[in-house]
C-alpha cells in the first residue's frame, strides 16, 4: 500500500520504554496497517505507572509548544491525513494540540482528528483536573471522532452512565459527529462492549470479558479504528475488525501470561483478526425521539 493510499498520521501521546501503551501501541498498529506515522511523545516513562513508580520525563510547556509550531510549518505537512491524541502531561499540551489541529484543518478541512481522552477509569480521574478540562474544552469540540471509555464519558458529560441509552445521550451531548465508547454496558452475559454512535449508526460490538487485562487496549482500539476509517471502510465493518483485533491481541497476551500486550508477536491479529465479535444494532437516539 502506498503512503498516500494509507495516509500519514500524527500520533501524540505518552511513550514508555518497556511496554505497549500510548504511542508504543498506536504507532505499532498504524505502521503495521501501512501508515506513515509522525510520533510526538507528551511524556516519557520507563514503564506504565501500573507496574510501579518510575521516573517521569517531561517537557517544558514552551518547548512542547515550539515543537507543535515546527510541525505546523513542516514542509511535509501536506502528507498528513489524520491526527490521533491520547495521554497529555499537562493542560498546556492539550491546548497546543488544539492549535495544531486547527492549523491543519485550515489547509485540509477533511483532516480526521481522533481524540482519545485518556484521563480516567472506574476509580475517577488519574490526570489533574485542569488537564481533563483542557481536553474537554479545547479538543473534544474539534474531534471528528472521540474514543472515551464509559467513565471518561461520564466525567465529560457530568452524569452517571448506567445503561447504553444514557451513554448514547451523553455521547450526542458532547458534539463530535462520531463517538466510540469502550467499556459500554454489555448485553451478553460475561461480556464487554464498544458502543459506536454516529449520525446514522448506533452499534454495539461485544466480546467475552477477560479479567486483569494488560494496559493499552484503548490506545490500540483508537489507532485501529482510525486506520480502518482512513481506508474508506464502512463504519460497521471498521468497528467489527478493530474490536476483533483488540480482543484477539488481549486474549493471546493473557494466555501467554504477559503483563503487557505482545504486539510484535501478534501483528497478524492487527491486520487479519479471526476472533468472533457479536455485532448489535441499537435504537439510535434520534429514532427514539421520533417515536
Amino acid at each position: 500500500m502506498s503512503e498516500n493510499a494509507a495516509g500519514t498520521v500524527i500520533v501524540i501521546s505518552s511513550h514508555v520504554v518497556r511496554g505497549s501503551v500510548g504511542n508504543r501501541a498506536a504507532v505499532f498498529a498504524l505502521e503495521t496497517l501501512g501508515h506513515q506515522v509522525w510520533a510526538l511523545p507528551t511524556i516519557v516513562l520507563p514503564w506504565h505507572p501500573g507496574h510501579g513508580p518510575s521516573t517521569r520525563l517531561t517537557f517544558a510547556e514552551a518547548d512542547f509548544d515550539a515543537a507543535i509550531d515546527d510541525l505546523i510549518r513542516a514542509p511535509w505537512i501536506g502528507e498528513v491525513k489524520a491526527v490521533l491524541s491520547g495521554y497529555f502531561g499537562n493542560a498546556a499540551q492539550a491546548r497546543s494540540v488544539a492549535r495544531l489541529v486547527t492549523a491543519l484543518r485550515e489547509r485540509k478541512p477533511e483532516l480526521l482528528y481522533v481524540c482519545d481522552p485518556v484521563m480516567g477509569d472506574l476509580g475517577g480521574l488519574y490526570v489533574p483536573q485542569p488537564t481533563a478540562e483542557a481536553i474537554r474544552d479545547h479538543l473534544i469540540p474539534l474531534a471528528s471522532l472521540a474514543t472515551p471509555n464509559r467513565y471518561e464519558l461520564a466525567w465529560l458529560a457530568g452524569a452517571p452512565l448506567e445503561d447504553n441509552t444514557a451513554i448514547m445521550d451523553a455521547a450526542l451531548s458532547l458534539g463530535p459527529s462520531r463517538m466510540l465508547v469502550t467499556s459500554a454496558v454489555p448485553m451478553m452475559a460475561g461480556g464487554t462492549g464498544n458502543l459506536y454512535l454516529s449520525g446514522r449508526h448506533a452499534l454495539l460490538a461485544e466480546h467475552r470479558l477477560i479479567d486483569k487485562p494488560p494496559n493499552g487496549l484503548g490506545d490500540l482500539l483508537a489507532a485501529l479504528f482510525l486506520s480502518r476509517l482512513l481506508s474508506g471502510m464502512e463504519d460497521e465493518k471498521a468497528l467489527q475488525l478493530a474490536t476483533a483485533s483488540v480482543y484477539e491481541v488481549l486474549a493471546r497476551a493473557v494466555k501467554r501470561g504477559s503483563d503487557e500486550l505482545t504486539l510484535a508477536s501478534d501483528s497478524s491479529s492487527l491486520a487479519t483478526p479471526m476472533a468472533m465479535v457479536q455485532m448489535r444494532r441499537l435504537l439510535h437516539p434520534a429514532q427514539r425521539r421520533k417515536g
